[in-house]
């Protein structure tokens, strides 16, 4: 049963960061848009993220800068001081979300079930989503829109992307056919070897004729780790390590061949523009937070990692719970990865 009988008039969607997380929202964004397409939809997100949806059409962005520390919340609390809004989706459990949350005035403030409010998130709400073991991200997500009655069937992102983006790549990237290998994650313990990723360009150049383009973000170290697998690669790669936007690495993604990284953002908002995904995956459970439509091509060594380290089974440990240890990702071998290329361009 539906939490309301009519189409509220203004939604509030409070989800900051990160970025895969940021596109897991979008298909319970568009199953609102296109149910309630009078509803007026705010969405308080996190600065950088905001760089990648800003100029989704009919919604109206406020910015929430956790740069600025308390003063963000009290940025909010002006912005937001003569605002009502019918319906408060609250779908981050972290502390900060729920600080923010204080100064959304909403009849109906929504949230995580009990199981899964972290972070005391279900005292901040007063309607719960119900409970559903081992969902991923995404289908958690969507429980929101399913709690008021809204369609949830159809599976859609729309991630906009301009000319001048497009363009961009065009001109960065001068061969037709390329493989995009983004090998940075925000927790480097889900970074793969250099030698490891040297030797998939050469394996992509000399099996399938794949020119490879290495992408990330402009953070040191990002910028390092490419340009060391690109001096130990015989096939010379593109480096756009730290040159892009978020919209110029979207275009990236989106004309790819193939897509090889770890869990991290680029990895999701590739799956968002319907590229191929290799998700590379020891850290974390990729049924969880892998890329959505891309859980065949993902390299899941997960439940090795699990039972290697506390000697458990993924059916014996909270749904989410990471594995713990700076050696990871050698779980992961060369021979898996080569299995998952083949398999996603043998496809085509």
């Amino acid at each position: 049963m539906s939490l309301i009988s009519t189409p509220p008039s203004s939604l509030c969607i409070l989800r900051l960061s990160a970025i895969g997380d940021v596109t897991h929202v979008l298909p319970t964004l568009n199953c609102i848009k296109r149910q309630w397409p009078g509803c007026k939809i705010t969405w308080i997100i996190g600065k950088l993220e905001h760089q990648l949806v800003y100029d989704i059409p009919g919604v109206e962005f406020i910015i929430y800068d956790k740069s600025q520390g308390s003063k963000a919340n009290q940025t909010l609390k002006e912005m937001l001081k003569n605002r009502q809004f019918d319906i408060l989706l609250h779908m981050q459990i972290s502390l900060r979300a729920s600080l923010a949350s204080r100064h959304i005035r909403a009849k109906y403030k929504i949230g995580f079930d009990f199981k899964r409010a972290r972070n005391f998130q279900w005292l901040f709400t007063n309607k719960k989503i119900p409970f559903v073991a081992q969902q991923h991200v995404l289908d958690s997500f969507l429980e929101f829109p399913k709690l008021l009655g809204i369609d949830t069937d159809t599976i859609e992102w729309s991630i906009p992307l301009a000319d001048e983006e497009k363009s961009f790549i065009e001109n960065a990237v001068t061969v037709k056919n390329y493989a995009v290998i983004n090998p940075s994650a925000s927790n480097n313990v889900r970074n793969w070897s250099v030698d490891h990723y040297a030797t998939i360009i050469d394996y992509l150049h000399e099996k399938y004729q794949l020119h490879t383009v290495l992408s990330g973000g402009p953070a040191t170290a990002e910028i390092k780790l490419s340009q060391s697998i690109a001096e130990e690669a015989q096939n010379k790669p593109t480096i756009l390590t730290g040159k892009t936007s978020l919209k110029q690495l979207a275009a990236l993604l989106q004309n790819a061949s193939l897509v090889i990284a770890p869990d991290t953002g680029p990895a999701h908002i590739a799956n968002a523009l319907g590229a191929k995904v290799i998700g590379l995956y020891a850290n974390s459970n990729p049924l969880r937070t892998g890329p959505y439509s891309n859980l065949k091509y993902t390299v899941n060594r997960y439940p090795d990692a699990l039972e290697a380290t506390y000697g458990k089974t993924v059916n014996q440990v909270r749904w989410g719970r990471r594995v713990r240890r700076d050696d990871i990702m050698e779980f992961i071998g060369k021979d898996d990865v080569i299995e998952k290329i083949d398999s996603a361009l043998k496809a085509d």
